[in-house]
């Protein structure tokens, strides 16, 4: 869902037929037959926003499958809904303002902090009551995350065109702050109330002060766009 003047696409937009029977009896073949492991480690379903760092008046609900491996890095698969026929849009990773300290400065640029989102009750696990999500919350306050957009569908794309796009998080002040009619939106759905979440949520302690080479556009009002570069390849 994009909360800027552009059309977006839908999944009905995606190139392409129904599916055969052949193509559902293999899928159902393969599911009974198969081993998803890794898959089936993605455990958590949050459901935020994310902001374009080369074009910060995009903005998209986004929601992110989460599979944790260590207490430190947690791996999500991002798509544009929670319906069966989602887009997967990108990936993030998530790590721990432990790990991110160890970071050289030229790669925490890169990433975006998760406190404001998490305090405001933007970041959200859908079903997922308060009292048992907020636990989690006070560990992830305090974390980092790299967002790489694959499928820019906000901007009409049927298809994943391009090169991938350095995404933001949700901030105070604008141009990071996301509308509130797009919050209004979202908590109808899950029949839940971000006013409430952040209320509940103001004794999270956060990272009190995040490290100035995060959230780079809020230091240098600048930020992060991908060119494709031609070059020789390495043979040998």
């Amino acid at each position: 869902m994009a909360t800027h003047g552009c059309s977006a696409s839908t999944p009905g937009d995606v190139p392409g037929g129904e599916k055969t029977l052949t193509a559902k009896a293999v899928d159902a073949g393969a599911g009974l037959l198969q081993k998803l492991n890794p898959i089936q480690a993605f455990q958590q379903h949050i459901c935020t926003w994310a902001i374009f760092s080369h074009d910060m008046k995009r903005k998209i609900e986004t929601h992110h499958y989460a599979a944790r491996l260590n207490e430190d890095f947690l791996q999500c698969a991002v798509y544009d809904s929670d319906q069966p026929n989602a887009r997967l849009i990108g990936v993030e990773y998530v790590i721990s303002e432990k790990v991110f300290k160890t970071l050289p400065k030229e790669e925490k640029q890169l990433w975006h902090s998760h406190e404001f989102e998490i305090k405001e009750g933007l970041w959200v696990n859908p079903g997922v009551p308060e009292a048992i999500q907020k636990q989690e919350l006070k560990g992830l306050a305090n974390t980092y995350g790299k967002f790489w957009c694959t499928w820019q569908f906000d901007r009409g794309d049927t298809l994943p065109m391009g090169a991938p796009a350095l995404m933001m998080s949700p901030q105070e002040q604008e141009p990071g702050r996301i509308p509130d009619a797009s919050v209004s939106t979202r908590d109808a759905r899950y029949g839940i109330s971000s006013a409430s979440r952040k209320q509940s949520r103001a004794d999270i302690k956060g990272l009190g002060t995040v490290d100035p080479n995060a959230d780079r556009w809020r230091q240098t009002g600048k930020g992060w766009a991908v060119e494709l570069v031609d070059v020789l390849m390495a043979l040998g």
